[in-house]
């Protein structure tokens, strides 16, 4: 057995790790074994709400990929009337597939993805006004 102290954002954690194979183990060095220190719970945090599109439209909504992935199908097209929770595209996520829906109703503005494209995080995907 071996031990380490590790930090992680910014708070210490004292861990013992079990060597398995390799060269045989040390002896254990005799040092007093601290109480295991508890990871500190952060609350969930909020969905963020949507944003205003930086490209300067006034009153625009940027819908924006939640997460890095590919564009399997876009059912959005610039000038369309969407409701609240229409679906605007899918994107793939960890061989999921993820419904991108319309934060609220509105115009779609512009489209800024294509099926096939990949995307990163915060990617601007559609603009609605």
């Amino acid at each position: 057995m071996r031990r380490f102290n590790v930090t992680v954002n910014g708070v210490s954690y004292d861990v013992v790790v079990e060597e398995v194979g390799g060269a045989p183990a040390q002896a254990p060095v005799a040092a007093p074994v601290a109480a295991p220190v508890a990871a500190p719970v952060a609350a969930p945090a909020a969905a963020p709400a949507p944003k205003a599109a930086p490209a300067g439209a006034a009153g625009a909504i940027a819908v924006k990929a939640p997460m890095p992935g590919t564009i399997l199908k876009v059912n959005a097209s610039v000038g369309a009337a969407v409701k609240k929770g229409d679906v605007l595209c899918v994107l793939e996520a960890m061989k999921m597939e993820n419904d991108i829906c319309a934060p609220q109703d509105g115009t779609v503005a512009s489209v800024n993805v294509q099926k096939g494209a990949s995307v990163n995080t915060d990617d601007v995907l559609i603009t609605l006004n």
